[in-house]
C-alpha cells in the first residue's frame, strides 16, 4: 500500500486528537486545594487580619524565627516577653493541604518551639494570630523547610 498525501493528513489529525484527549484526561486528573475550605466567609472577616498586621508591624521590632534541627526556635518581640498570650499558629503548606500543621498554646515568656515533622519538606508560611490582652496581633513569615 502506497501512503499518499490524504493518507499523511488523516494520521497526522488522528495524533493531533488523541494529544488533545490525552491532555484534557491529564489535566481533569490534577488535584487543586483551595486555600480555605470557606473562603468566602473568610474573606468577609479579613479586615480583622489587615488591622491585626498593621498593628504587629507597628510593633518596634518583628518576630524571629530560627532553625534547630527539627525544631523551630520562634523568639515573639519585647512586648510579648513578659505578658502571658494565646496564641494560634499554622504552618501553611502551599503545596499540599495534608502537610498542613496548626495548634494553639499559651506562651509565658515569648518564647516558644514548634516541632517540626519528618515530612515536612518544602515551602510553608508560618503564620501566627496572637491574642494579648485583647488586643490581636498577625505574623507572617515564609519558611524554606
Amino acid at each position: 500500500m502506497k501512503l499518499n498525501w490524504g493518507h499523511s493528513i488523516i494520521i497526522v489529525y488522528a495524533i493531533f486528537v488523541g494529544g488533545i484527549l490525552l491532555l484534557a484526561y491529564n489535566s481533569s486528573q490534577q488535584k487543586f486545594d483551595l486555600v480555605q475550605s470557606d473562603y468566602y466567609g473568610a474573606e468577609l472577616k479579613y479586615q480583622e487580619v489587615i488591622d491585626a498586621t498593621q498593628r504587629a508591624s507597628n510593633l518596634a521590632e518583628a518576630f524571629q524565627v530560627e532553625r534547630n534541627g527539627s525544631l523551630l526556635h520562634v523568639t515573639l518581640p519585647k512586648n510579648f516577653q513578659t505578658n502571658i498570650s494565646k496564641l494560634a499558629i499554622e504552618m501553611y503548606c502551599i503545596a499540599d493541604e495534608k502537610r498542613d500543621m496548626k495548634k494553639e498554646i499559651v506562651v509565658q515568656k515569648g518564647v516558644f518551639d514548634i516541632e517540626l515533622l519528618s515530612n515536612m519538606k518544602g515551602n510553608y508560611t508560618l503564620k501566627l494570630s496572637l491574642d494579648n490582652k485583647g488586643v490581636s496581633y498577625y505574623f507572617e513569615k515564609k519558611l524554606m523547610l
